[in-house]
């Protein structure tokens, strides 16, 4: 069995890999977009899910040094799961459809680096149980199906036409 780290490494190759796909689908391509763009967000949702709740805290238990990397990687989540919502929310022939994948594809590759630049490593001296961690994060991901709507009182996407009453 894989440990948490080669897990979570594993699941930043598989997105990085969807990520590709999109970017090689042609623009008429909707349906695929739409249909690749959801699995995209599924599977971020399930690693984000699973590192807040079973990895994070475990680095920051075992390492108070590494505090400022987990409090860093966790806004980065906020704003990619806001995305992700927004994603969520699109239709593939809205015209910022395609930006928001490829910004959310930057910020996740941006998050990776830094996770397997700094975080894992700092882990892996933390001496925690990584083969343990890895079968809870796996339980964790088998149980998220779906892509949580974005909470009640964010405002939507700010829209590109005028204003009412406006000419």
């Amino acid at each position: 069995m894989k440990d948490a780290i080669a897990l979570l490494k594993q699941d930043h190759a598989n997105v990085k890999a969807l990520f590709q796909e999109f970017e090689d689908l042609g623009d008429r391509a909707f349906a695929s977009k739409k249909k690749l763009a959801d699995k995209i967000c599924l599977e971020l949702t399930k690693h984000a899910t699973a590192e807040e709740e079973i990895f994070y805290p475990a680095v920051r238990a075992a390492d108070k040094e590494s505090e400022d990397l987990v409090d860093e990687a966790t806004v980065e989540h906020s704003s990619a799961k806001d995305l992700i919502a927004q994603i969520g929310e699109m239709d593939p022939h809205d015209e910022l459809f395609d930006a928001k994948v490829k910004v959310l594809g930057e910020y996740i590759n941006h998050h990776v680096k830094e996770e397997e630049g700094e975080m894992f490593p700092k882990a892996k001296q933390a001496g925690l149980d990584l083969q343990a961690m890895a079968r809870e994060i796996e339980a964790r991901k088998d149980e998220i199906d779906f892509v949580p709507p974005r909470a009640p009182g964010l405002s939507p996407a700010p829209s590109l036409g005028r204003a009412p009453g406006t000419r």
